[in-house]
């Protein structure tokens, strides 16, 4: 790529990675206070072993339980809940719709107004009128890489659609990324989580707000996240655990700086409309994408080549090193595995239309490296049913 002349780059101050990396967070939240609020998955048991260790710290712990993709019901509930509570750290043990109710918690908790006024879209984009309380994210799936990100996601019911609490203080403080906490994961929610993952480090290396950074990371990532698909959704592999948290992460501090793409674009749409799980929508959508871009894309080119370098590698990984045939091939065996379409995820395809022009507007949309069409989006959407 050309140099841009400057470029920014953010990420939490301190990233643990690795197996058994886990145990230190009751030491690493003592830094911060006596008082930790817990946000952890519908499984409170799943929490036991980091609730003990704080408690045995010494450390005064609240708890709160996120079951399913945050709203603002949630939310709104959530802060009643716990007014007056005021810790000092803010601990996320979970997957990704965890990492995003503990990031809005840690941004909310401090500040005076109405939860949906500091949202994009929906409320008035309001800044936050206080920094952020400390976090420490532990996250349990290898997929959104929302442990290093700067935002946090949002259902609105009413709006049937997703939308994002945003703000650079938002990323966490400290992120603990440990296999252990993954592993074993039910197939659905690993193939998903993986998906997802490769998405995000895909979109930002085709993204039109690519850096030298990012890049680094994206080129690096890729190739690792392909090749560990087949063994962390067929085999369970240790190895492939350890390499997809790893894409996890890149993926995160990636489209923290340089955006994503038509993917992210679509899915916070139809997450919004359907309820579908978010990693699920992207890795169905993501073929449909590239091919969209390959139509699309001017020869000699820097972004016909890293396209074309995106799919050599997925030629690779899953073409058997064929020519042009990764990307059939990796969407057939994604649907072996169990990946539904956009119609068995609840999308009707009456819905195309007001689906593609609100995708259209989608903030992960700015990044795309195509500027799409009303007809182009349908396309899509029709591909990937």
């Amino acid at each position: 790529m050309i140099f841009p002349p400057s470029f920014s780059f953010a990420s939490p101050a301190t990233l643990h990675f690795g197996r058994g990396q886990r145990h230190q967070t009751a030491a690493l939240a003592a830094g911060y206070g006596a008082s930790v609020l817990l946000v952890h998955g519908a499984t409170a048991a799943r929490a036991d072993w980091l609730l003990s260790d704080l408690i045995t710290a010494g450390l005064q712990v609240s708890t709160l339980s996120c079951s399913h993709e945050p709203d603002l019901p949630d939310l709104d509930a959530a802060l009643t809940q716990i007014k007056g509570v005021n810790p000092d750290v803010v601990i996320a043990l979970g997957g990704g719709s965890v990492m995003d109710f503990a990031k809005a918690l840690s941004a909310l908790i401090p500040c005076k107004g109405p939860a949906i006024s500091y949202l994009e879209i929906v409320g008035d984009g309001r800044q936050l009128d206080h920094p952020p309380l400390p976090m420490i994210a532990l996250p349990t799936t290898a997929g959104t890489g929302a442990e290093v990100t700067k935002n946090a996601v949002i259902t609105v019911p009413d709006r049937a659609i997703k939308v994002s609490l945003r703000d650079p203080r938002m990323i966490p403080c400290c992120a603990i990324v440990d296999a252990d906490l993954m592993q074993g994961a039910p197939k659905s929610v690993a193939l998903a989580s993986a998906l997802d993952a490769v998405t995000q480090v895909i979109e930002p290396y085709l993204s039109t707000k690519a850096t030298p950074m990012t890049d680094a990371l994206c080129h690096a990532a890729i190739p690792v996240g392909l090749n560990a698909l087949r063994n962390l959704v067929e085999q369970d592999a240790p190895e492939a655990w350890d390499q997809m948290a790893w894409v996890s992460t890149c993926g995160g501090l990636a489209l923290a700086n340089s955006g994503l793409g038509a993917v992210h674009g679509f899915a916070g749409v139809i997450g919004g409309r359907t309820n579908a799980p978010h990693g699920e929508i992207c890795g169905t959508l993501l073929p449909a994408v590239l091919n969209s871009h390959l139509a699309k894309a001017q020869p000699q080119t820097d972004l016909s080549d890293r396209l074309h370098w995106v799919t050599a590698q997925i030629d690779t990984a899953f073409g058997g090193g064929r020519q042009n045939t990764g990307i059939a091939a990796l969407t057939d065996w994604s649907r072996i595995m169990g990946l539904r379409g956009l119609g068995a995820l609840g999308l009707s395809r009456s819905d195309y239309t007001k689906v593609a022009s609100l995708s259209a507007d989608a903030s992960s949309m700015k990044g795309n490296p195509f500027v799409l069409s009303q007809s182009e989006l349908e396309q899509i959407l029709t591909a990937a049913d």
